[in-house]
């Protein structure tokens, strides 16, 4: 359907691609990934046709339709949402409109925005009405840079499962490792000018890079050690006349060998190499909201109404509040929160009512629950951007907040450079350690150098994301601290926040940044929270629910959980119709029991069975790995004609036979910890702090 042959391309003496191949077949999802930087939206504009390459070309079969999804889309015009969604020749198709129609329904639009302009929308509000189009055309081939940037969660999920069944093929670029792993059957990465194809999602590619690599490394340092042995002997017989025509016959060996070696990788991506700074101990209970009412256009007697920009803040929370929060909501089509955004005041709407929330020191507490629910506001009031109608919000003994929100931060020095700016916090830090830490959230070379003035949204985001871990709270809010971040970048932020000591609430679509940092899950919903005292695997184990579903419905029945609620206070409800029928006869209770016990035993022992099977499997296949990584390693292999090859192709082998087995193992053990927690945790209900 599509072929790259040959392409190659460079931007101001820097190669971007090097002889460049690359090819696209008809249902097939290919994930494009890379470093920031590293040309994966310059290719997709060498496909199109948008830009032109040095070398190369770009075949397409005849009659093939491409759509294309921008990163940005352009400034909105005087066009209502359903023109940008119809294009011209359609818009007399009835069934094409009501396709169109049905399409921004599910990216998140109601009816009456239909016909609203677009330039009253926000520009992430006008690019979902643009994949709108693209969906209701549904071209052959579907190219799309960055298209999770500007959805909620619930959007996001729809989205997701769109793409599993369209039609055509899909060529990516995501930094939305969840969404990778779900949708791609291929990924290709961009990597020293090359693209490297791999089968499989993102989780695999990774696992067969690294096999690969292993190979290569051990393949190099062989051919090298080879290449050394041989110069050896010429440097020291060359001059002899009776070991010249050896040394001759060595040399031109040495020339085959160099044209013969294989490119070793540049090495894995590079991770943070340092600690961040840890804040001042807090006292054991951190923050506390206490019986507090809130909601937007509502006034108490003593109060005009919720007007967040107009309450005095502290001057400590404000020396570490890093944006101010949007109070309209003119761009917000569904009229709620969404992605940090919030309900205009002018809209009588009541979030919460007594509302109960206690944080400890080292917790690390994720928000999850349905688009609208009121994560974002208990999040600005946890952090005193919003202030409550009644009841109290209480800091702890020696407990210092910092809020950290989607939006670009507002208060950044614009006449300071990005380097100035990083450099003007209260800690002790070197020149050489901030611009480590810049690098790691991509702010390389010559960018540190850059005016704050003229950073994009996002890098305004990454900067005050760097000021707030060189000085950070010991009670830290963030809300979608991982939005603008590529996946070097989020793993940059995991490595800095997994050592943090303080207390973390946050909220976030990430599916695996929440996995590595939650201890414990808050559900909001409804005005009422439900606690889980355990990580995210936890929480789905309890609501059986898929990773990404979890984030956003709105099911009720959580086992395992407990509860706050505006309408009952103590968080506990009263037992249902069903749970009301008579206990069944005792002697055939207990049998039943038994047999649960002895059905549970079999299961076990039958898990540990395999686990005992695979770890025996692994210690052979590695066993078997280093005897041949071994024989690469010595120089006679190579004086064997195909010896090396044979190696190789046996080592590769083994490599993936390993890593099929540690795939096994970890899901094994995955299903045994599982099995146990369900049997340790299986119908006891936590308390609410």
């Amino acid at each position: 359907m599509l072929t790259v042959a040959g392409l190659s391309k460079a931007f101001g003496g820097r190669q971007l691609f090097d002889d460049v191949s690359l090819t696209l077949l008809s249902g097939e999802r290919v994930g494009l990934v890379g470093p920031n930087g590293a040309g994966k939206s310059t290719l997709l504009k060498i496909i199109l046709g948008q830009e032109s390459p040095d070398a190369g070309e770009v075949t397409f079969i005849r009659g093939t339709r491409f759509g294309y999804l921008p990163q940005e889309s352009e400034p909105a015009g005087n066009e209502i949402v359903l023109d940008i969604a119809v294009p011209h020749d359609h818009e007399h198709d009835g069934q094409f409109v009501a396709r169109a129609k049905q399409v921004l329904a599910s990216l998140g639009f109601k009816q009456s925005d239909f016909m609203r302009p677009a330039c009253e929308l926000s520009g992430g509000w006008v690019m979902r009405a643009h994949l709108a189009r693209l969906l209701v055309q549904e071209p052959d081939v579907l190219m799309l840079d960055e298209p999770t940037n500007h959805l909620d969660l619930e959007t996001l999920l729809w989205f997701q499962e769109y793409l599993r069944n369209y039609p055509g093929a899909i060529l990516l670029i995501s930094h939305d490792r969840e969404f990778l792993n779900r949708l791609c059957t291929h990924v290709a990465e961009i990597r020293s000018s090359r693209v490297l194809r791999y089968t499989g999602n993102y989780d695999e590619y990774l696992e067969q890079r690294a096999a690969a690599e292993v190979t290569l490394v051990a393949t190099a340092k062989a051919q090298q050690r080879e290449i050394d042995r041989m110069q050896l002997f010429v440097d020291r017989f060359r001059a002899k006349n009776t070991k010249a025509a050896q040394a001759q016959s060595k040399l031109k060996q040495i020339e085959r060998l160099k044209e013969n070696m294989v490119e070793t990788p540049d090495g894995p991506d590079a991770t943070v190499g340092f600690r961040f700074p840890q804040p001042q101990r807090s006292g054991h209970r951190v923050i506390t909201l206490k019986h507090v009412k809130f909601g937007y256009g509502l006034s108490t007697p003593g109060s005009a109404g919720v007007s967040p920009a107009g309450r005095q803040r502290s001057q400590d929370e404000t020396k570490h509040l890093l944006s101010r929060p949007s109070a309209t909501l003119s761009s917000v089509p569904n009229g709620g929160e969404g992605r940090g955004e919030e309900a205009s005041g002018s809209v009588e709407k009541l979030i919460y009512e007594n509302l109960n929330f206690e944080a400890e020191r080292g917790q690390r507490i994720v928000l999850v629950g349905p688009n609208g629910a009121g994560k974002s506001t208990l999040l600005k009031l946890l952090a005193g951007v919003l202030q409550p109608l009644s009841g109290e919000r209480r800091l702890g003994h020696n407990a210092k907040s910092g809020y950290f929100a989607q939006h670009r931060a507002a208060m950044l020095n614009p006449n300071h450079t990005v380097l100035q700016e990083a450099l003007d916090t209260p800690q002790r830090v070197t020149e050489q350690f901030v611009r480590t830490v810049l690098g790691s959230f991509l702010f390389r070379g010559d960018d540190v150098f850059k005016p704050v003035s003229v950073l994009s949204g996002g890098e305004k985001s990454r900067l005050a994301l760097v000021k707030l871990l060189l000085d950070p709270p010991n009670l830290l809010l963030m809300d979608e601290p991982t939005t603008h971040l590529d996946l070097a970048s989020v793993d940059a932020l995991i490595e800095a926040l997994e050592p943090f000591e303080g207390t973390l609430i946050f909220i976030s679509h990430d599916v695996h940044f929440i996995r590595v940092l939650a201890n414990h899950v808050v559900r909001v919903e409804n005005g009422r929270l439900r606690h889980f005292t355990g990580g995210y695997q936890y929480y789905l184990d309890k609501t059986a629910q898929s990773a990404r579903a979890a984030l956003t419905s709105s099911s009720s029945g959580f086992g395992g959980a407990s509860s706050t609620s505006p309408n009952n206070h103590s968080g506990r409800r009263g037992p249902l119709p069903s749970e009301r029928t008579a206990a069944p006869d005792r002697k055939e209770q207990r049998r039943v029991e038994a047999g649960h016990r002895q059905a549970r035993s079999r299961k076990r022992r039958e898990i540990q069975e395999r686990i005992n099977s695979l770890e025996k499997e692994i210690a052979e296949l590695e066993s078997r790995e280093k005897e041949l990584t071994a024989e690469l390693e010595k120089p006679g292999t190579y004086t064997t004609g195909g010896r090396a090859t044979q190696i190789n192709r046996e080592l590769m082998e083994v490599h993936d036979r390993l890593a099929g087995a540690n795939t096994e193992w970890e899901k094994a053990g995955t299903e045994l910890a599982q099995f146990e927690a369900e049997a340790r945790f299986g119908g006891r209900s936590s308390t609410t702090p």
